[in-house]
């Protein structure tokens, strides 16, 4: 197998491995191809291409993701990454799933971590990354790297919900949430929504949207009703990151992707992804 063909092969899980560290397309696709000038200039002694390339792009992404964070700290309202989107009535072979990608809620808590934290974990405890190989990435031995992780991994166990329904409990719920919104019910709503539900909506200062999150089921179900006063134009039932969710075009255009996290049967996590150029691929209502 020729060198390009062992890279083409890695191509996608590198991919991955870039966008959930970086949560944007773009700069995971600009990773991977220094990857893989970098591959390129390696020769030909690499025992393991696959961890070699998956450290490379660790190192590279961890890299990029200073400079994203810097621009961040100047971000209108909360930072959502770009979603992965696709139709609920999709080939199961085309769907995301939690071991492919991270979900819009893991984000929320990564962007809590330091950027070593946040390296350590997803190249560990998401693509399975041996502690000596994560501290090549990351520059630390492979014990600093398993602390780092472990951090890491306590502030996510934290923010996990208690007890995750089935998938098709999941999806009756949001079914659920979106005839709740299109009949203007404000007490079914509320009963869909877990007390300390949190809302967080990413416009870019592009678009509407709320600054900060928004906290609890009463705020957070007034704030959607608010929303949902004007019919949308169109939308779909979707996989957003793995998550359940919906996608539909608002009464003024503008893509919106929803992503629910549904804990002990309510609703407890709402992200909302509606800045134009991080949907640029999501398939149109």
């Amino acid at each position: 197998m020729s060198r390009e063909d062992v890279f083409e092969r890695e191509r996608p899980r590198l991919t991955r491995v870039a966008y959930g560290m970086l949560g944007s397309h773009a700069e995971a696709e600009d990773v991977v191809q220094e990857a893989w000038l970098r591959w390129e200039r390696a020769g030909e002694d690499v025992r393991d291409p696959a961890a070699w390339l998956t450290t490379v792009v660790g190192r590279l992404a961890l890299d990029a993701l200073g400079s994203a964070r810097a621009r961040r700290e100047t971000y209108v309202g909360p930072w959502l990454p770009e979603p992965i989107v696709t139709a609920a009535d999709a080939d199961p072979a085309d769907r995301v799933t939690l071991d492919e990608t991270v979900s819009l809620a893991l984000f929320a808590v990564l962007e809590r971590l330091t950027p070593a934290e946040r390296t350590a974990f997803v190249l560990h405890d998401v693509f399975g990354l041996s502690f000596a190989e994560v501290g090549e990435a990351v520059g630390r031995s492979p014990e600093a790297s398993r602390q780092l992780a472990s951090r890491a991994r306590r502030a996510v166990e934290s923010a996990r919900p208690r007890a995750t329904p089935a998938r098709e409990e999941q999806e009756r719920v949001v079914t659920a949430f979106a005839a709740a919104c299109a009949g203007g019910d404000l007490q079914e709503l509320v009963a869909l929504l877990d007390p300390d539900v949190v809302w967080r909506s990413d416009g870019g200062g592009r678009v509407t949207a709320t600054r900060r999150p928004l906290h609890g089921s009463a705020q957070v179900a007034k704030a959607i009703l608010g929303f949902a006063r004007r019919p949308p134009l169109g939308g779909y039932a979707a996989d957003v990151n793995g998550e359940p969710g919906l996608v539909f075009r608002d009464a003024d255009g503008v893509i919106t992707v929803m992503a629910f996290t549904i804990d002990a049967g309510r609703i407890a996590e709402i992200h909302v992804v509606r800045n134009p150029e991080k949907v640029t691929r999501v398939p149109a209502p």
